[in-house]
């Protein structure tokens, strides 16, 4: 049965952000950007900068990708950072369903833009790498396919899946670790200073978090530019 539960809310409140926060950068158009505008700026700049051009190129046709990866990028963002929000305390991507989807949206996009781009010719330059002898093909197509078509989805959606989910069980066990030992029902005062612990390490690895958020929604990112990149150019 489908219901609207906290990983549904928080996605569409994560794409409502990310919506939300580039027409209200888009809004004031100022000459000197401040504020949202400038942070809008700087965001796009560094996904047409450190990601399209190093992984797809300069030409116009490269560049038209930067809005679609920028919104990838901030989406993610929005998604993950919710597992260090009090009260909402869980990110989207710790649930199998939105990475898989985010991976599938990926997949589609390289495999279209190779065909696209290159007609059929796309399967002969992703499946058979140049300067392998004829014998071997028989060997080497096939593990060309599970590794372009099917290798590459999976491990898209379960890395940002696996990192999500190991920060957000973390930092649910030494929560509940800290509480329970400070509030144990014993009473006993030595009770009081364990739980310092679990509490040190909570702060810490919600630091960490924070490094692993965007981390996670960088390295997503980049490798769809790879793979956008890749199928439209296989020459390169």
């Amino acid at each position: 049965m489908y219901a609207f539960n906290k990983v549904a809310f928080i996605s569409l409140m994560a794409a409502v952000a990310t919506l939300a926060l580039f027409f209200l950068a888009g809004k004031k158009r100022a000459l000197v950007p401040t504020g949202i505008q400038n942070l809008a700026e700087i965001s796009v700049d560094f996904i047409r900068e450190g990601i399209v051009a190093q992984t797809m190129g300069s030409k116009k046709e490269d560049v038209a990708w930067t809005g679609f990866l920028t919104a990838l990028f901030f989406f993610i963002i929005f998604t993950n950072v919710t597992g260090i929000i009090p009260v909402l305390q869980m990110p989207a991507t710790a649930r199998m369903g939105i990475p898989a989807m985010l991976a599938i949206i990926s997949w589609f996009l390289f495999i279209f833009m190779g065909f696209k781009k290159n007609g059929i010719g796309y399967l002969k330059a992703a499946l058979v790498p140049p300067g392998v002898p004829f014998a071997l093909l028989f060997l080497v197509v096939p593990i060309e396919i599970i590794s372009t078509f099917l290798v590459r989805p999976f491990s898209l959606a379960v890395r940002l899946f696996a990192n999500m989910l190991a920060g957000h069980l973390l930092l649910v066990t030494f929560a509940v670790m800290g509480h329970g030992l400070f509030f144990a029902e014993t009473k006993q005062l030595f009770f009081i200073p364990l739980s310092i612990l679990p509490l040190v390490l909570f702060i810490a690895i919600t630091v960490f978090e924070v490094l692993v958020v965007l981390l996670q929604a960088y390295i997503f990112t980049i490798l769809t530019a790879v793979y956008i990149g890749g199928a439209m150019h296989p020459e390169h």
